[in-house]
């Protein structure tokens, strides 16, 4: 059981049956004599992918899902699923198309990721912080290119599109941030 006070960010909660994230948590005091301090929560559902927001009172209890966090490897796409490895016991899971899809921008084959199981079923798939692409297609190399607010489109391995520097050329390798799919450097 976790009590409001242990939630943060990340923490993982069980609410009407189903693994659900908090993704935001914040506390607002009362203005009235015995109110109580409500914890206002913003969290995703982990099998429907849905959004929520709840408040609770302070004090209140909610049950511990049964989840568990996992090293994990992508091993392929099949027929637009995706499949992945637990790394500790070989098993796999795979993972529906409509969930597949955002990811599949950033994923190569081998690419580490942490699984998240809930009751022995994968729910939920956590990339690396950055990957490391090859740009496939991009405009020339511009002369005089500068490192300003100057950029240009470029179409990495794995079909993703995303703004470059003017100096880069097609071959070369780009670290991309997964969470908001920009470039961050050269690898």
């Amino acid at each position: 059981m976790f009590s409001t006070s242990d939630f943060k960010k990340g923490l993982v909660i069980q609410l009407d049956g189903a693994p659900c994230i908090i993704t935001d948590v914040t506390t607002q005091s009362p203005t009235a004599r015995g109110a109580n301090t409500m914890v206002k929560t913003r969290y995703r559902n982990l099998i429907t992918g849905q959004v929520f927001d709840k408040t609770f009172r302070s004090g209140d209890k909610v049950d511990e899902a049964d989840f568990e966090r996992h090293k994990g490897q992508y091993l392929y796409a099949d027929g637009g699923r995706g499949v992945f490895m637990d790394l500790e016991n070989y098993e796999q899971f795979e993972m529906e198309a409509d969930n597949f899809e955002p990811l599949s921008m950033f994923l190569l084959d081998g690419t580490e990721v942490v699984l998240g199981l809930f009751e022995g079923r994968m729910v939920n798939v956590d990339l690396p912080l950055s990957v490391e692409l090859t740009v496939t297609e991009t405009a020339p190399v511009l002369k005089n290119a500068t490192a300003t607010a100057e950029t240009k489109d470029a179409i990495l391995e794995t079909g993703l599109k995303i703004k470059v520097p003017p100096y880069l050329e097609s071959g070369e390798k780009v670290k991309v941030d997964t969470r908001d799919g920009r470039f961050l450097s050269r690898a």
